[in-house]
């Protein structure tokens, strides 16, 4: 007599993995809503100081959906000049997305943007914002998760 293997026994291991993978989405996401280092969008502007010069970032549409157009909206405390943006993925190489940025007048930028997705289903973009004030190059550093639905 041949020895068969159990198909109950493959068959619940197929759905114990199952289950595991639903629960770990289900932990990401949880931890992404209670992450106090990311900009939340949906619950207001993030704010960055450089400096003397706070920096208000807001992105619409709040939620940061993949594929899809976004537009940032940058305004400082004081003139500041010479401002590029970009987004790169902060635990994850996803290439580097340029920010296309027109300056609105002497302290407001809004930028123009879309980047892709992300099959983790857990998604963390990190904008950098480099301007010159006074003659002197400054840096901002965002983080910001995609497809935040809160």
């Amino acid at each position: 007599m041949l020895n068969r293997p159990n198909p109950y026994l493959f068959i619940a291991l197929i759905l114990f993995n199952l289950t595991a993978c639903t629960e770990d989405a289900k932990q990401v996401t949880l931890k992404s809503s209670l992450d106090p280092s990311l900009c939340q969008f949906s619950a207001g502007d993030c704010v960055k100081q450089v400096g003397d010069i706070k920096l208000t970032i807001s992105l619409s549409p709040a939620n940061a959906p993949s594929e899809k157009p976004l537009t940032l909206t940058l305004l400082a405390s004081s003139p500041i000049t010479d401002v590029q943006i970009r987004l790169e993925g902060r635990d994850m190489f996803m290439g580097v997305i340029p920010v296309n940025v027109k300056q609105t007048d002497e302290m407001t930028y809004i930028g123009q943007m879309v980047y892709g997705s992300c099959s983790s289903g857990y998604m963390v973009w990190r904008g950098f914002i480099s301007f010159n004030v006074n003659g002197e190059t400054k840096t901002a550093v965002f983080d910001f998760l995609a497809d935040d639905n809160g």
